[in-house]
């Protein structure tokens, strides 16, 4: 399914309509995604979005509709919509491979094209991208708080129909285990989860008839939700009604710690050693981590999931680094005013490591040409996307893309210092360092 080019804010057309009336609309351009901070209190945050980016932008186009509304409305004038016409991004992208982790002024994304190709992708660019990095840094923590047990999504009710999607693939990023949304799960090969809600239970006469028919369905390795009315009497009835083998209660209300620790005891005394706990109920990273002496086996998180957390936008903007001189050279630029300063020229990023440990980002301006000095011994972050128009990145979208975007940010978490899992607020958990042009 195609995605309409006026995913777009109404500027860009008028910017590109002025450009094209003086002649700018060629120059060749170089925009960058990046965060000037990091969202109140965090350490790092995740690249996520980059995979569903690239399964729309070969296909952008403005269609006819599109066209012959543009000209209804008089958004742009006879010879821009006949521009658009003809418009696809035929430029290049680089960035940061989907699931690594980003830092302030690090560019996640780089959109290399003429003015007139780069400035229409600026919304639909920053849509995906702060949104889905917002989530997948929430993710993250939560993750990270969990240490190893299953983080499951459940946030479907809480937002935005497609952004349930997104943000469920992008939970998928960071870690997560499993999601309720079945679009989701087929769009993305993600694994599904969810038996019952209160709703079950109560349509039936009594909890034991409830219980009977859910066993009776979905067989006894099924997930009984024990809190409908009391939870003690609950776990004593699922236990009689699925034997020992029951698949696992779930607990969504109440002090979630003690009745965890008191229906651990239960079930083991009524031999039901394996059926595991999972528990729900409004959690985030400190819930989470809260619970971490507790014999919890998995989590359930809904809103704040897919509204990241209490952030949920990730801050990226979309800004022009560096552009076409009149001597044909690509020449930097950057706003200076007093609160808003940029720093001009494409950058080159690699993460500098000691014994295997992230030490600091390092960032390294371009020359005109193209050119810049290698950081020795560093990781190099950023990987070719697209060029041409044309995707470059093999495997980055798709189920296959969600996959490896999750075993990479495994491995890019993994070399961040004990400082980056702290939920306690903070700086950045690394130092980024600038390097003019030529080291």
């Amino acid at each position: 399914m195609g995605t309409s080019a006026l995913l777009t804010d109404r500027y860009e057309l008028t910017m590109l309509q002025a450009a094209l009336a003086d002649g700018t609309a060629g120059r060749r351009c170089v925009f960058e995604v990046f965060a000037r901070r990091l969202p109140h209190g965090r350490r790092y945050g995740v690249v996520a979005g980059t995979g569903r980016l690239l399964e729309v932008l070969p296909d952008l186009r403005f269609s006819d509709d599109d066209l012959a509304w543009l000209e209804r409305e008089g958004v742009v004038d006879a010879r821009t919509v006949e521009h658009l016409a003809s418009w696809s991004f035929r430029g290049d992208v680089e960035g940061y491979p989907e699931g690594e982790v980003y830092l302030p002024g690090s560019p996640l994304l780089t959109v290399r094209g003429t003015f007139a190709e780069a400035v229409v992708l600026e919304t639909l660019v920053l849509s995906v991208l702060n949104h889905d990095s917002a989530v997948a840094s929430a993710a993250s923590r939560m993750t990270a708080a969990a240490d190893g047990r299953p983080c499951l999504e459940m946030g479907s009710r809480r937002t935005h129909e497609e952004a349930a999607v997104a943000a469920a693939r992008a939970a998928a990023v960071a870690g997560f285990s499993g999601t309720s949304n079945l679009a989701a799960g087929r769009r993305y090969g993600l694994p599904t989860i969810g038996t019952s809600a209160h709703a079950f239970t109560l349509l039936h006469d009594d909890e034991d008839a409830a219980f009977a028919a859910q066993v009776a369905a979905l067989g006894p390795s099924t997930t009984l939700l024990v809190d409908t009315y009391d939870v003690a009497a609950a776990v004593e009835r699922a236990v009689a009604l699925a034997g020992p083998e029951l698949g696992a209660v779930r607990l969504d209300s109440g002090d979630l710690a003690e009745l965890a620790h008191d229906v651990r005891r239960r079930l083991d005394g009524l031999g039901a050693t394996r059926t595991k706990i999972t528990v729900t109920s409004d959690l985030d990273e400190h819930a989470i981590a809260a619970l971490a002496a507790a014999p919890v086996d998995s989590y359930g998180v809904g809103t704040s999931l897919v509204t990241g957390s209490g952030q949920p936008t990730a801050g990226l903007v979309y800004k022009m680094v560096a552009r076409e001189g009149r001597d044909g050279r690509l020449q930097g630029v950057a706003k200076a005013s007093q609160h808003k300063q940029g720093v001009a020229g494409a950058k080159r990023a690699w993460r500098e490591l000691s014994s295997g440990v992230a030490s600091a980002e390092v960032l390294v301006v371009e020359h005109a040409d193209g050119a810049t000095a290698p950081v020795p011994g560093a990781r190099p972050l950023q990987v070719p996307l697209v060029e041409g128009g044309r995707v470059v990145a093999e495997g980055a979208t798709g189920a296959e893309g969600v996959r490896a975007a999750a075993h990479r940010h495994d491995d890019a978490r993994a070399e961040l210092p004990a400082s980056a899992r702290r939920l306690a607020r903070g700086e950045a958990c690394l130092p980024t360092r600038l390097v003019g042009a030529g080291g």
